[in-house]
């Protein structure tokens, strides 16, 4: 299953005033109208504008330097320069470096493009890259996705008498390269309004001021720039909503070849390509080639005009997905048995894991499945002889560039922003790493905890084809605009049917004399421990499903629980503890101390055959001890100290299987009890 840490819901105010105002004045289904008040749109210009999202507001040269790179590209073009365009290898990179290169070979101008490995070269450019676009006999670099941090670099290509233009959309640092032209929206003397853009989105503009034709320019990049500002998760808002909306209508229609073969290859051909399905069929395609090493071959193929060539690059990659998966699996794997040895790890505030020589293009993914799996931040490192490299995923509200910036004395270089960031260090520096960034953590007021805002509650009598047709206008979905969760709350479970060959379920609900069915994906019955006549609180998203020409209405099941679920008792639970087993207790904390008895309960809720699986507010409640959250995970906790039993922490999920008795148990001379006893007070 998906598995993912215990969230906090949230449920923002709603603004029934402001929606009403709204829907009348725009003329809006009044639900549609909440929905937009609930994400801060409550202006009737900014409704509307948001509503259409057709027309894009940025001037091409309101860009600062953008005026400077068209002057010296066009000058490169009539003097028929070498120009060599620079991409990176994430999927975002590769769509600008094939926009640029396909419009200026098209231009008749005389143009490369290079894109560095992930593995040996790494992000950005360098020294011996310049080298070679020197033998390449280039005189003008463009860099897209890349360059604003590349001082050195742009001085040493100056040396060799390389010009370089940079377009990027990372946030510079103190000192801008002392480049041509430096077009970056997050400069500060950049008067651009909107920052947001992805690097595709620069290169576009770029493309734009070169042509002096928006519209044009639009027509044919479109699928170009949704694809790449979709996969580089960037705020769906302003320019950017209008980008992909219009991208993904393009995208939708074809007739570029390479995405064209991409969408058979990823089996989406005849559906629909949302921005959800664009962001799980085509852009971790795009992202694999450069994960395993070859990002020319995506950048290859979307710049391909030739179906034989065009299929064969579609397969490849099709193929080097299915190996990014294979190694993604084995690794996760391995990061998992390393918990299940040390499984004290799991209650730091960071996690940080490392391994021998791990695919440098996943640990990226891994660091996010562990960050999803546990809600906390998470650093995967691949060690590789004396020096050790890795990736960092967290949760918002920790800024993990920030967490890593504090630990520079035992690092040689990191870099990111507050969701990401990538470190490299000595092996004999990992512990240190650890304890350092953990010490950070501690000295914060508080961790931040996972959170999923539902949009707000609705009455089952409420879910409709005409609610869906209101919800469609707020598309497309992405970041800054997610579709939307909804709470269906006090819902009795009426029944329980394993479909899919039992990989999934299908639940029958009920409120008030109103039926329902919901779907809850990649669970099986086992793993569902709810039963028939449980009260239960449901976090859904609703989509549409049309069989035999009839339309209903498709109920999702993001997360569940019983409605008598008090959300911050177990979160507190969890933290205590997480408390307990980093040895942070103090005399206040002897009402945690699980006793015998609970011990014995939680025991006996063990099946010898089956053991027991579900989440811990599952395990208090069957314990009989709900809201004592904290002791019933102690308790198990001294149960796997004595060896009477096995337990894994899921994340959500806690397993946990009898071991075979040797003889009889003490479970006062575990280290927990022990810790207990030892406790002042």
């Amino acid at each position: 299953g998906t598995v993912m840490s215990f969230r906090r819901w949230v449920l923002p105010p709603l603004d029934k005033e402001s929606a009403a105002m709204l829907a009348e004045e725009c003329g809006l289904d009044p639900f549609l109208a909440l929905m937009l008040t609930t994400r801060g749109i409550c202006e009737v210009e900014t409704a509307m504008e948001f509503l259409t999202a057709s027309e894009l507001t940025a001037d091409p040269l309101g860009f600062i330097d953008m005026d400077k790179a068209a002057d010296r590209i066009r000058q490169a073009m009539d003097r028929g320069e070498t120009i060599m365009v620079y991409g990176d290898y994430d999927a975002d990179g590769v769509t600008a470096t094939a926009l640029l290169y396909s419009y200026l070979r098209d231009k008749g101008a005389n143009v490369l493009y290079y894109i560095p490995q992930r593995e040996g070269e790494g992000y950005g450019l360098h020294r011996e890259s310049i080298d070679r676009v020197s033998e390449a006999g280039a005189q003008l670099i463009i860099t897209v996705d890349n360059g604003i941090a590349a001082l050195d670099e742009v001085a040493y290509a100056a040396e060799k008498g390389i010009d370089v233009v940079v377009t990027d959309h990372h946030q510079p640092q103190d000192q801008l390269p002392g480049a041509v032209a430096v077009v970056d929206p997050h400069r500060q003397d950049c008067p651009s309004e909107f920052k947001d853009y992805a690097g595709v989105g620069m290169a576009f503009w770029l493309v734009c001021a070169l042509e002096e034709d928006v519209d044009w320019a639009f027509e044919q990049y479109a699928d170009l720039v949704a694809l790449g500002t979709l996969a580089d998760v960037m705020p769906l808002r302003g320019d950017n909503r209008v980008l992909v909306r219009r991208g993904l209508e393009k995208i939708n229609r074809g007739g570029r070849l390479g995405l064209d073969r991409l969408k058979e290859a990823a089996g989406t051909a005849g559906k629909v390509h949302t921005s959800t399905m664009t962001v799980f069929a085509l852009a971790p395609r795009i992202n694999a080639a450069g994960r395993m090493g070859s990002p020319d071959k995506a950048a290859q193929l979307l710049l391909s005009e030739n179906m034989e060539e065009a299929s064969a690059l579609a397969a490849e990659i099709q193929k080097l997905n299915a190996e990014r998966q294979e190694t993604e699996t084995r690794i996760l794997e391995q990061v998992l048995e390393g918990l299940r040895r040390s499984p004290e790890r799991l209650s730091d505030r960071v996690l940080v894991v490392a391994g021998d020589g791990w695919h440098h293009g996943v640990v990226g993914i891994i660091a996010a499945r562990l960050t999803e799996r546990y809600g906390k931040p998470s650093i995967v490192l691949s060690v590789d002889g004396e020096t050790a490299k890795g990736s960092g995923r967290s949760v918002k509200g920790f800024s993990l560039f920030q967490a890593v910036a504090a630990c520079k004395e035992c690092l040689q270089g990191f870099g990111g922003h507050e969701l990401a960031a990538g470190v490299t260090l000595e092996t004999a520096q990992i512990d240190a790493f650890r304890e350092r960034i953990n010490a950070y953590a501690a000295a914060l007021p508080a961790m931040p905890v996972p959170e999923m805002v539902l949009y707000c509650k609705l009455r089952p009598g409420q879910l409709s084809v005409k609610l869906l047709a209101s919800l469609s206008a707020l598309e497309p979905y992405g970041a800054g605009n997610a579709s939307p969760v909804f709470g269906l709350f006090q819902m009795q479970l009426e029944g329980i049917t394993p479909v899919g060959g039992g990989r999934h379920l299908r639940l029958a609900l009920s409120r008030d004399g109103a039926h329902i069915t919901a779907m809850k994906f990649s669970t099986t019955p086992e793993e569902f421990r709810f039963i028939p006549g449980d009260v239960l609180n449901l976090a859904v998203t609703l989509d549409r499903n049309e069989y035999k020409g009839a339309v209903s209405v498709s109920v999702i099941v993001k997360d569940i629980r019983y409605a008598s679920t008090r959300q911050d008792e177990v979160l507190a639970g969890l933290r205590d503890y997480d408390r307990a087993v980093r040895r942070e207790l103090t005399a206040q904390d002897m009402a945690l101390q699980p006793d015998r008895e609970l011990a014995a309960k939680v025991y006996r809720l063990v099946s010898p055959q089956n053991g027991w699986a579900g989440t811990l507010e599952q395990l208090a409640h069957e314990a009989g001890t709900t809201g004592a959250y904290a002791r019933v995970r102690l308790a198990a906790e001294v149960l796997r100290q004595a060896e009477l039993i096995e337990a894994e922490d899921q994340g959500d999920i806690l397993l946990l299987k009898r071991k075979p008795a040797k003889g009889k148990a003490d479970l006062s001379a575990t280290p927990m009890m022990g810790y207990f006893q030892d406790l002042p007070g």
